[in-house]
């Protein structure tokens, strides 16, 4: 009996320590830091955008998980059901109700290169009211919603992010860089602020 047990738990602490272990390699910290974003953008537990890229969703598709699920009002692992059963982005919203039109991101530009130029042809092409008619594909959707989601949440204009992409820099890595950058423009504000109070200090005491 005595023998059972030490196996048992020895067999315990190696799984547990072989969990842990994977999912320290399956999540880097670009790839956290990419989660941390949807989670503050969707008002959702970060753990549980880590939970859907564990099911096998990558990363740049997690954005949409979350943004159909918002729209269809509907718990995440709805849509991550029907998308690991095949279905294409576009078969999954239109269940919800979900039109093209909702994934339409306005710009100011005439022309959309690629990898957005067929997704916004679709738009170009059709009357507005029309828009409930188009289909888009999967990596059309893709773009769409990164696309939607980084400039929301950063607050800069989708033409920047559609520039950055057709570079072919990845949405996560976008996602990266616009936070150093916005973390370097805090610190130097922050620091030209203690540096313009220490000489309006220096000013006061030599008058």
């Amino acid at each position: 009996m005595k023998k059972t047990f030490i196996c048992f738990f020895l067999i315990m602490s190696i799984s547990v320590c072989l969990a842990q272990t994977n999912f320290s390699i399956s999540v880097s910290d670009e790839e956290s830091g990419f989660a941390f974003s949807i989670s503050n953008f969707y008002k959702v537990p970060e753990k549980e955008v880590i939970i859907v890229k564990e099911r096998g969703i990558p990363d740049e598709e997690l954005p949409v998980v979350f943004f159909i699920a918002e729209k269809a009002r509907v718990k995440p692992a709805n849509i991550i059901e029907l998308r690991l059963k095949g279905l294409t982005w576009m078969d999954i919203s239109l269940k919800y109700g979900i039109t093209a039109e909702s994934y339409y991101v306005p710009v100011n530009v005439i022309e959309v290169g690629p990898p957005f130029g067929k997704a916004y042809g679709h738009f170009k092409k059709h009357p507005k009211h029309k828009w409930k008619e188009i289909r888009l594909d999967d990596d059309d959707i893709v773009n769409l919603v990164n696309v939607k989601f980084i400039s929301s949440y950063h607050g800069i204009e989708p033409e920047v992010i559609i520039k950055e992409k057709s570079y072919g820099k990845k949405y996560i890595v976008l996602d990266r860089e616009l936070k150093e950058k916005k973390s370097k423009k805090h610190k130097k504000d922050k620091e030209e602020k203690k540096e313009k109070k220490h000489k309006h200090k220096l000013k006061k005491e030599d008058d």
